[in-house]
Order: structure tokens, then C-alpha cells, then sequence
């Protein structure tokens, strides 16, 4: 009788725990306002973090939006884009109940916002040199007369900002006015990831990528801090959006073939 009773409650428990696993991945605790509202980061050039603006539409193109896309067919609901200018924007902004799901580096300081889940992609980060530059090497950067920029709000920002000792660095709020600061050559030189610096030295004619890397880190899905079963879910949809190809076609459609998914 005891075993009885036993079998029984631990078959309750069983459901009971089905049945809360089910509720986490549901579409109410992901999207509570019947919307999937995914943050993106809009900037000057593409990389597999980075959007750009689409020239007919206006609206926001790239990796995280293909990704983004697939998350709400997933949940079956509408999706919203919600821009900004930078991953530390959107990590600030997951208070106010404005984004559900984003995608952004991997950064320790993030983790005080947002709870990160599984990375897509391996995250690079450089310098991208003005035309007739004599900069070769990522050490003949930090020379006294150089002039380094940086965007505000992003890991690549505090990892130049802690290498640079002579040189002058600026960080700024908008990547497109850093971008065409060093295309007029008012830069020496401009620290970002690597795919968004490849893409805008094919923009900039003369300007050049140095091959030295000074930061590498996962581009990880992300959700607001202590959304416990949106974090479960992200997770999971991540893990088979790598599966199933979802991941490698968005990259692949965007045009950064050369790029691995992350394991």
C-alpha cells in the first residue's frame, strides 16, 4: 500500500513537472505581450552581431533579425524589432519591459542586466586602419599622436579603452559617425568586430583590417534578468537553430560564409 502511495506521488510530481516544463516553453512566458520584441544593435556595417539598415525599407537587416525572424515563427506570434545603438543599450534597457529576446557578446558586465545563454557564433574584434596609414601592427596603434576610435557600450569598447596608454581614444555613442570619421581619415584607426570592420573596409576604399586580434568572445542569446523560463526557452531554440541549420543559413544569406557556428 505504502509502494502504492509512493508510485502515485511520484507520478504526480512527474506531471506536475511535465506540465511546468511545458508552461516554460510557452509562448506566454517568452512574449507576455502576444509580441516577440527582439533588440538589435543597427550600425554602419554587418557582422553576425551587427544590423544595417536596408536601403528600400529603412527597417533593420542582418544575422540577429534572420534569427530573430525564426524565434517568432517558433512561438507562432508577431515580431517586433526593438533598435538601438549598441549591446550595453540593450542590455541597460532590460528593466523597462521593452525587449523580450536579444542576441549580444558575451560580456561579464552584461551579466548584472541579462542572463545569457548559449552562444551561435565565435565574436572577433580588431582595428580597421585609415588609407595611407602606416599602422601595420596592432601595437603601432598605441603611439602618441594616434587617433583610435571606439563605439560606446560594447566589450570591444573596454578592451581598447584598457590597451591604449598614448594614444588618444575617442568612444563613440553612433558607429555611423565613427565610420565616417575614419573614412575621411580624421581616424587612424577603429576598433569593432572584425565582420562589421571587413564590411565597411569594402565601403571605404583605401582602409584596411589589421589581422591581429585583440578580442574574442561568443555571440550568446540573451534575455532580460530573471526571466527564469524565457531563458529555458532561448536556450532550447538556439541549441536547434544550430541544429537544423537555421544559424548557418543566416549567416550564410548575410554573407559571412567564413564564419563557424558555434559548437
Amino acid at each position: 500500500m505504502l509502494r502504492q502511495g509512493l508510485t502515485a506521488a511520484l507520478g504526480f510530481v512527474f506531471l506536475a513537472t511535465a506540465a511546468f516544463d511545458a508552461k516554460a516553453e510557452g509562448p506566454t512566458d517568452v512574449a507576455p505581450t502576444g509580441t516577440l520584441r527582439v533588440a538589435v544593435a543597427v550600425g554602419p556595417a554587418a557582422s553576425a552581431f551587427w544590423t544595417t539598415r536596408d536601403p528600400s525599407s529603412g527597417k533593420p537587416r542582418g544575422v540577429t533579425v534572420e534569427l530573430a525572424k525564426a524565434a517568432a515563427d517558433r512561438l507562432h506570434v508577431p515580431l517586433q524589432l526593438v533598435e538601438y545603438q549598441s549591446s550595453d543599450e540593450i542590455a541597460a534597457a532590460s528593466g523597462k519591459d521593452v525587449w523580450d529576446l536579444s542576441f549580444m557578446p558575451a560580456d561579464v558586465k552584461r551579466e548584472a542586466f541579462v542572463d545569457q545563454g548559449p552562444a551561435y557564433v565565435a565574436y572577433m574584434s580588431g582595428y580597421l586602419v585609415r588609407a595611407g596609414s602606416d599602422i601595420r601592427t596592432v601595437a603601432d596603434v598605441d603611439r602618441a599622436g594616434m587617433r583610435v576610435g571606439c563605439i560606446e557600450g560594447t566589450s570591444t569598447s573596454r578592451t581598447v579603452e584598457k590597451s591604449i596608454k598614448q594614444a588618444k581614444l575617442t568612444k563613440f555613442a553612433k558607429p555611423e559617425e565613427a565610420a565616417a570619421l575614419i573614412g575621411k581619415g580624421e581616424l587612424d584607426a577603429l576598433a569593432m568586430g572584425m565582420g562589421a570592420l571587413e564590411d565597411l573596409s569594402r565601403k571605404l576604399p583605401g582602409t584596411k583590417v589589421l589581422d591581429e586580434v585583440i578580442q574574442s568572445t561568443g555571440v550568446v542569446v540573451v534575455v532580460p534578468k530573471g526571466k527564469a523560463a524565457a531563458k529555458v526557452w532561448a536556450a532550447h531554440f538556439l541549441d536547434e537553430a544550430k541544429a537544423d541549420g537555421t544559424v548557418r543559413r543566416a549567416l550564410d544569406g548575410n554573407g559571412f560564409t567564413g564564419d563557424k557556428v558555434a559548437p
